[in-house]
């Protein structure tokens, strides 16, 4: 119920950076029941490759709590994070990550890989997959069918 919640707090995020021309993924991050700092993906509006939605939610966790540790928070986000942000949420030692839809091209929870069960590494985030899961990845789905659509609507330069 409460996963619930905080994901649909995540969704708002998306939809924010949907508005943007972004790819909508949100995140929030979650200390004590408590939403502590929120992101949403912004790699083109800011020239980052690294601005997804899960690092501007730690950045801004981080700077909320003044430390680059987050021990005890959760991240909720709408996609399965990459294998750059589940680095990032390891190395920030989050108790645990809860995603939305899977995602089956660069999901590191599982998906194409799991780096949060790599023995080798000192420290081992917890995840929730599938929380909302058909209601974030409908949300993607119809982000592309509408750029897909607006993409055929351009004259090429043929015609």
């Amino acid at each position: 119920m409460q996963d619930a919640l905080f994901m649909q707090q995540a969704l708002e995020q998306a939809r924010h950076a949907w508005t943007l021309g972004e790819v909508p993924v949100g995140a929030v991050v979650v200390k004590d029941g408590v939403v502590i700092a929120t992101g949403y993906n912004q790699p083109i509006g800011k020239h980052d490759p690294t601005a997804h939605a899960e690092i501007m939610a730690l950045r801004a966790a981080a700077t909320a709590l003044g430390n680059y540790r987050l021990p005890g928070c959760e991240l909720y986000v709408t996609l399965e994070p990459c294998v750059m942000c589940s680095g990032a949420m390891m190395h920030a030692r989050l108790a645990r990550v809860i995603f939305g839809a899977p995602d089956p091209k660069t999901g590191a929870c599982g998906s194409v890989v799991n780096l949060f069960e790599q023995n080798q590494l000192n420290h081992h985030t917890q995840f929730t997959g599938g929380v909302l899961a058909e209601e974030c990845s409908s949300l993607l789905k119809e982000f592309f069918a509408e750029r897909r659509k607006a993409a055929k609507s351009i004259p090429s330069e043929a015609d």
